[in-house]
């Protein structure tokens, strides 16, 4: 067994790094310029929104859930710290200064006495000084997954799901990695493109990938150190965006409709049956849990459900039976209870057609976009916590966004159904409602303060992770780094893109 221990060695690791997802979270950046409010009465855009909420709350309680903050930040950092050096290849220590920051915060990594990385076993296990470890091991395609308390393994057989795709190394891009020799198209200024690129990639910011396609074609492009085309990186919330996708993938395989009542088996037997589909993957189900980012949130409230749905046993059992907040459709909440009913969803309707669930993406999305280098994580019992635990390129994110840029048509073939795309760049209602105008359909944000005229939608993830698609322009941006190199990195992604609108010309399609 070839493990590395280092006793202690994580104490000094006190990261300054920026929340900068959960800023634009609690305050999005489509109200920046409303945050001081109604300056006569002192009301702020947070005051209303609140007000707003508390004014339409149904008469239901809170539980918290169970176990100890602490425990719970460990086991997040056991399972960060595993999918980075096992899935992305990063130096352990590198991953333990650099990445996960949401589900194991920075400021509770000192806690960790004793760190065993053990590189045959691919297993990493922390230690508190309370005497209890947390251990996360690699399970073959599934990806990190830690174990539960008490427990050496998990709940389910893991699998390993092959990629049936041509080889990229012969194959035209998109389906392969083969790029075109041809000139690029003349109405493009590439040489800014190239500085797009350069800013980008800036080292500060810690961008790991960085792709930007115009009709299909990659026109730009790099990567950081040590890692290529083919390394899936930490895209957190972006997975939301890839769990609409596959919810999509059922609509259009006539499984669901769009805008049926979800049939949740927990919610039949109360008005919970009345939430629709559609209202779920608009953060808009008005499920009752806690988010760090909701407005009027404090740490004395306890540790947020939000983050219980990666850290606990059962993502879907937990968000399953959380009590109704609000009405459906009333109230925008970004609460990670909607994406893992989505997932619950996907998992019941692929399993009630007799289906293999963690085979599902790869055969019935990956393997018709020529995605290859997706690792999608879940929880002991297997459910897929895409919320936020997965794994992606930049070229298979580019790719995605693609799909959603061609109206979810794939070389002539209809992945997501027709009307799917246009719900997803259309603002949720119940965000209106709200006075936050940003959030879409299909777990789609459609504001988030980049300097772009036209109307775009885009996938986004803590730390700095974004697959931006501007229809207008025929354009996918996509972004992914380090978590500690949010706040520079996207201060250079925002001066990129203002290159690149400069740089490619609207399309007049």
């Amino acid at each position: 067994m070839r493990c590395i221990r280092d006793r202690a060695s994580l104490a000094h690791l006190r990261v300054a790094f920026s929340l900068s997802l959960l800023g634009f979270l609690a305050c999005a950046p489509g109200d920046a310029g409303e945050a001081g409010g109604d300056e006569a009465s002192g009301e702020s855009v947070m005051d209303r929104v609140i007000a707003r909420g508390e004014a339409l709350e149904l008469p239901t309680e809170w539980d918290p859930p169970p176990g100890e903050p602490i425990v719970h930040h460990t086991a997040g950092f056991a399972k960060t710290l595993c999918s980075g050096t096992f899935i992305t290849g990063l130096d352990w220590r590198d991953a333990a200064a650099n990445v996960g920051g949401f589900t194991a915060p920075f400021q509770h990594r000192g806690a960790v006495v004793d760190t065993v990385v053990d590189m045959e076993a691919q297993t990493v296990s922390l230690t508190l000084g309370s005497g209890i470890t947390r251990t996360a091991k690699l399970y073959g395609s599934q990806g990190c997954i830690t174990h539960p308390l008490g427990r050496d393994s998990i709940y389910f057989t893991p699998s390993v799901v092959e990629p049936m795709t041509p080889d990229p190394a012969t194959t035209p891009w998109p389906m392969g990695d083969v790029l075109p020799d041809e000139p690029y198209p003349p109405e493009i200024d590439m040489e800014k493109v190239g500085q797009a690129v350069e800013i980008a990639m800036d080292q500060e910011g810690k961008t790991l990938g960085f792709v930007v396609t115009y009709k299909g074609r990659i026109i730009g492009e790099g990567y950081g150190p040590d890692v290529d085309m083919h390394s899936p990186l930490e895209s957190w919330s972006k997975g939301k965006s890839l769990t609409g996708t596959l919810l999509a993938v059922l609509i259009q395989q006539g499984v669901y409709e769009l805008w049926q009542p979800a049939p949740i088996p927990e919610w039949q037997e109360d008005d919970r049956r009345n939430i629709r589909i559609g209202d779920i993957m608009r953060m808009s189900s008005g499920i009752r849990i806690v988010a760090p980012q909701d407005p009027g949130y404090t740490e004395e409230m306890g540790y947020p459900d939000h983050l219980y749905l990666y850290t606990g046993e059962n993502a879907f059992e937990w968000a399953a039976t959380r009590p109704q907040q609000w009405e459906p459709n009333t109230v925008g909440r970004y609460r990670n209870t909607d994406p893992a009913l989505t997932n619950y969803l996907v998992r019941l309707g692929v399993e009630g057609r007799g289906g293999d669930y963690h085979a599902f993406p790869q055969r019935n999305l990956f393997d018709k976009l020529g995605i290859r280098n997706f690792v999608m994580e879940t929880d002991p019992n297997g459910n897929f916590l895409t919320q936020g635990y997965e794994f992606g390129s930049a070229r298979d994110w580019a790719r995605l966004g693609n799909l959603y840029l061609q109206d979810g048509v794939w070389e002539g073939e209809r992945i997501l159904p027709e009307g799917y795309v246009d719900y997803a760049m259309e603002v949720a209602p119940a965000w209106i409602a709200d006075g936050r105008p940003v959030y879409g359909g299909g777990f789609v944000w459609k504001d988030l303060g980049f300097p772009i005229e036209d109307d775009y939608g885009a996938f986004a993830g803590a730390g700095g992770q974004y697959t931006v698609f501007i229809p207008a322009r025929g354009l996918v941006i996509t972004r992914l780094g380090k978590y500690t190199g949010a706040g520079p990195g996207g201060e250079n992604l925002n001066a990129a893109i203002a290159l690149l609108m400069e740089a490619v010309p609207p399309t007049g399609d």
